[in-house]
Parts: structure tokens; sequence; C-alpha cells
């Protein structure tokens, strides 16, 4: 008998949505399903997986009127943004365009006597576990590239957003992705770990917490099944002493605060020169204090609530923390703010890297400003973590923020711009950030196997 999966609104706290989960059996047989039906789907021509999957995705979007508001009662983002359907579909289409050259052979060479290339070969299946934050996009990012280089996908998407593996696999199939190509499947911690254990699974993606990848690499030890991660960030800003400071507020205010401050590459820390630090400040402050908190169903909210009462409670819990400790928060709670998942937007200064709040990940609407003299000192601040997602850059000079993004031990050095995910780039971290990489030629390579041949034409 399986376990009952609620989630839980953000909105008012009522269970928005329940599903079953699978007990072991039950997902053997569909993982079994699975692994039958890709042999069949990695011989189709390149280009019909293409256009099938395509045809997928065109289909989410013919959803998207249904799927904003539902994204509102599951996770709390505004309906006023309009969903994610613009980054979904512009990943999957640009990994649809390098499809034919990422899995294209690799020629070695060939003459009279030998002729030698290097195949990519798809692992088989490909276990998919998505989080809540960006639940459509993430998943994206690995299922689009997966399916296209032959392989057969089983999705796991995260309770809060319990109902967008379903939509998903409901446009799939409709447009002509075959069922057991692409299954979506609700499954408790103890099964997945179980199947994983087993090698039901030719390859593990997971996006989520650094305990939860923890988990999936404990359960897939010693059975050398690959494990993508994406784990925690906590991504710093550097603001130059030759800074657009007008240009540099807008985007990393919105990095740390976008979507409740829920997004893997956000902005959680902030350095900026001393010379401009006033002005910045200030500016940052008059921004945030425009926001308007509130029901996510309703236009005129800017900021909603946090997907989880738990994950705002953290976000408190590091404020307060940091405040005993001298640091300064600038915004007045606001009206809507409720002690739950209704978070006020917060700045901090004052603070330090002995502070929770400029260590740990918050994964909210909360950002600590320092002040910096040199960038010797920024760099050794911003390395200052146990993460490495991203990093943003302000300056005018193209070289010079070259040479810092060198020094700076991240996956992604962003200048003049932050929180973005370019799918010609590849998607990756370091440190506890996780391991491996998504999207560009890179995802596909870490979606399928070298083969080699070495054929011999004379014997005699």
């Amino acid at each position: 008998m399986g376990k009952t999966l609620n989630c839980i609104s953000p909105i008012n706290g009522s269970v928005y949505a329940s599903r079953e989960t699978l007990d072991l059996d039950a997902a053997r047989a569909e993982v079994a399903a699975a692994r039958t039906a890709q042999k069949a789907w990695a011989v189709r021509p390149l280009q019909e997986r293409i256009d099938l999957v395509m045809a997928g995705v065109a289909a989410i979007g013919e959803m998207n009127d249904e799927i904003v508001p539902e994204l509102a009662h599951m996770m709390g983002r505004p309906v006023r943004f309009g969903g994610e359907f613009g980054g979904f579909n512009e990943r999957a289409s640009h990994m649809a365009q390098i499809a034919a050259e990422s899995l294209a052979d690799i020629e070695v060479g060939e003459d009279a006597t030998f002729k030698r290339y290097i195949k990519r070969i798809p692992h088989g299946v490909v276990f998919v576990v998505a989080p809540w934050n960006y639940p459509y996009m993430t998943a994206i990012n690995t299922v689009a590239p997966a399916l296209i280089a032959g392989n057969s996908v089983v999705l796991k998407h995260a309770t809060q957003t319990l109902l967008v593996g379903e939509r998903m696999a409901k446009a799939f199939h409709a447009a002509g992705v075959p069922e057991d190509v692409f299954k979506n499947v609700f499954l408790d911690h103890d099964t997945t770990s179980a199947l994983i254990a087993e090698k039901a699974f030719d390859f593990v993606n997971f996006t989520g917490s650094v305990g939860g990848g923890q988990a999936m690499e404990r359960a897939a030890a010693g059975t050398f099944t690959g494990v993508g991660t994406e784990l925690g960030g906590k991504d710093p800003g550097y603001v130059m002493n030759d800074a657009d400071v007008d240009a540099a507020i807008d985007t990393l205010i919105d990095g740390a605060m976008f979507n409740s401050g829920q997004c893997c590459c956000g902005i959680e820390r902030i350095y900026v020169h001393e010379s401009l630090y006033d002005s910045f400040l200030e500016k940052a402050l008059a921004v945030v204090n425009g926001y308007k908190l509130g029901n996510p169903l309703e236009a005129e909210t800017t900021i909603g609530p946090m997907a989880n009462v738990r994950f705002a409670q953290e976000v408190r819990d590091q404020i307060a923390e940091a405040v005993e400790q001298g640091a300064v928060a600038h915004i007045a709670t606001m009206e809507a703010d409720d002690g739950g998942a209704y978070l006020t937007p917060q700045i901090l200064t004052n603070v330090t890297h002995e502070m929770r709040v400029m260590r740990d990940e918050s994964f909210g609407p909360v950002v600590g400003i320092m002040k910096v003299s040199s960038d010797e000192e920024a760099i050794k601040l911003m390395n200052d973590s146990e993460f490495g997602l991203t990093a943003s850059i302000w300056t005018k000079d193209l070289e010079r923020a070259q040479a810092v993004g060198d020094q700076i031990e991240t996956g992604t050095v962003f200048m003049n711009r932050a929180d973005y995910l370019d799918p010609a780039l590849c998607w990756t971290g370091c440190k506890n950030t996780g391991r491996g990489g998504g999207l560009s030629m890179i995802g596909y390579h870490n979606l399928t196997r070298p083969k080699s041949y070495h054929l011999k034409k004379v014997t005699g």
C-alpha cells in the first residue's frame, strides 16, 4: 500500500492536491516498462524524436492559462509573472537545435585499412528528480535532452508541485511520445532509494538540497550508476567601483527577491565597493519597500508567500539570529506578513560571515549587503562559501571581470547580469553545489555514454 503525498498550498494552508505513491513492486514494473520501451525509442530517427519532444513542449504552452494559477496555488508565485513557458520553451528549443551536432559521431579517421569513430549512446533509463521552485524549467533541462538523445525518462516531481509531472506527461503523450518512454511517478523516499540501489536506472539527475543529493549518492554507492546533482547555493554579487549602480540594483535585488527568493541561482550575498555603498543601499531599500506582498492570485501582488511555512521559518530564524548578532534589518514588517508563509522581504547590513544568513542557503527573500574596498577582498568573501553555482560581477571593464571571474570558485560567472540560465552554456556547479552539468553540448554528453568503434577492414 502506498503513502499519500499532499501538496499544501501556501496561499491558505489547505491541501491543494493529493496523490498515492507506488509501492516498490509497482514502481519496479513502471521502470521495467520504461526500459523495454527505450530500445524502440532509441532506434527512431533523431529528427523524429526531436519533433515529438518539441510537440510536447508546445502542448505545455497550450496549457499555460491553466498552469499559471495552478503554480500560484502550489508554490506561491504571483500570477502576474505569467508562469515558466518562456524559459521552458527556450531551453528545449536550444537543445533540439544542437542535438544533431552534439550527438554526432566523433570521426577519428578512416583509410583503406581502418575506420575509427566514437558514438554517443543513450544511457537507457534516466531518472529525473525535479524541484518545486521552477518546476517546469528545471525538469525540462533534463527531460528534453534525455528523450532526444534516445533515453526513456522516469520523472519524480517534488510534493510541493505535485501536479507538474502529470501535466508534462499528459502533454508529451498527447503529442505522440509513447507513454512508457516518458513516465511520471509518485514515489516516497524509501522506494526511490531502493530503486536506485538495485540499479533500476542508468543515470540519475537530482536537483534539490545537499541532504537530498547525499541520499541519492548513498543509494547509488557501488552500483556505478551515474548521478548528476545540482544542490545548494549562496550566490554572490559584486558591485565594483565603476559599475552602473542603477542597473546593478535593478538586477541584483530582483535576483535576490524574485519568486520570494526561491531561485537556484538567486542572489543571497552582495558585496559593494565602498565608494558606491551608500547610494546602492538607499536605492535598494526603495526597490524593496515598493513591493506588494500578498495573495499570488491577485494581479497587484509582486511578491507572494514562500512555498511552505517551514521554508519561511528558516529564513525568519536566519534573520533573527543575524539581528541578535548585530545585523541591521531595514525593511519594516509588511501588512500581509502573517508569521507563516507570507514573509516580508528583507535587506540586512552590518552582516558578517560569522552569521548563518551569510553562510547557509537561505532560499528566501533576504539578502545581506557588505562594504568592500578592493577586488581582493571581494574575491576572498565570495569564495568563503561551501557552495559554488553562480557569481555576478558588475563593472564596465570586461578584462577586469574576466580576471576576477577566473579567481571565483563557481559554476557560472555573470557580468552585468544575474539569475539567468543560458541553455547554450553548461549549467554546473562546484563544491557542495554538486557535480555534473546540464544543457549545452555538455548536457548531451552527460546523458549519453561514449562507445568506440575500431574497425579493421583488411585482415590479409
